[in-house]
């Protein structure tokens, strides 16, 4: 059986130990490096590269303190010449965070209350090429592709998770280059999705629904 060898991405030591203890517990799993965050993240994959040693899989977290996250690491990561699967392993399970994930490239999305056979074998399924989801995020993924219509759409998911930090329409138009126009415009459509009425309502049944992390949510 060949090793399939790991890149732990993870900003928590106690995690990336207990990730590290439970992985190397299983047969054919090992862990090349670990990493804080994503720019350490990418400078032990270039080390890793240049000695012939390049992880099979990076198993990345998303929320990665002040360092860079794993979105942002696994889009960068994906724009190498030679590119490893990102196995995303997080907390959040909410519709921002699998879209965000999925459109930088992650070849898998994992709940870090995963049993550790189904974490194993996420592991060996993205180092195979395959692709590895969360009951959460198929669920997601097929209801977007079964009901394009009434899903929103990652743009208006964008807005929302703005919309939550307290933003004005017009900063909101000035940190994704749109006009104040075509906010409100995806507002409008936002709140019919949703069955809301205005901004409070709507960022609540977002909340509620786990299309956005609740206002505030660090992790």
């Amino acid at each position: 059986m060949t090793e399939v060898r790991v890149l732990l991405v993870d900003d928590h030591p106690v995690v990336r130990a207990g990730l590290r203890a439970m992985l190397t517990g299983f047969e054919g799993i090992s862990i090349a490096a670990e990493a804080s965050d994503g720019k350490a993240a990418l400078k032990e994959l270039a080390r890793l590269t240049a000695l012939g040693e390049a992880p099979d899989v990076v198993l990345m977290d998303l929320q990665m303190g002040a360092g860079m996250d794993g979105v942002t690491a696994t889009a960068a990561i994906r724009k190498l010449a030679s590119t490893p699967p990102v196995l995303i392993l997080t907390t959040y399970d909410t519709d921002a965070d699998i879209l965000a994930a999925v459109e930088a490239g992650a070849s898998g999305y994992m709940l870090k209350d995963a049993p550790p056979e189904q974490l194993r074998q996420a592991v060996l399924q993205a180092a195979a090429g395959g692709t590895v989801l969360a009951p959460r995020a198929a669920a997601l993924l097929m209801d977007r592709i079964s009901n394009p219509g009434t899903s929103l759409t990652q743009r208006e998911v964008q807005l929302l998770e703005l919309l939550a930090t307290g933003l004005s329409n017009r900063a909101i138009a000035k940190e994704v280059f749109i006009s104040e126009a075509t906010v409100k415009t995806h507002l409008v459509h936002i709140y019919g999705k949703l069955g809301v009425d205005n901004r409070t309502a709507a960022i609540a049944e977002a909340t509620r629904r786990r299309i956005i992390r609740p206002p505030g949510a660090k992790g």
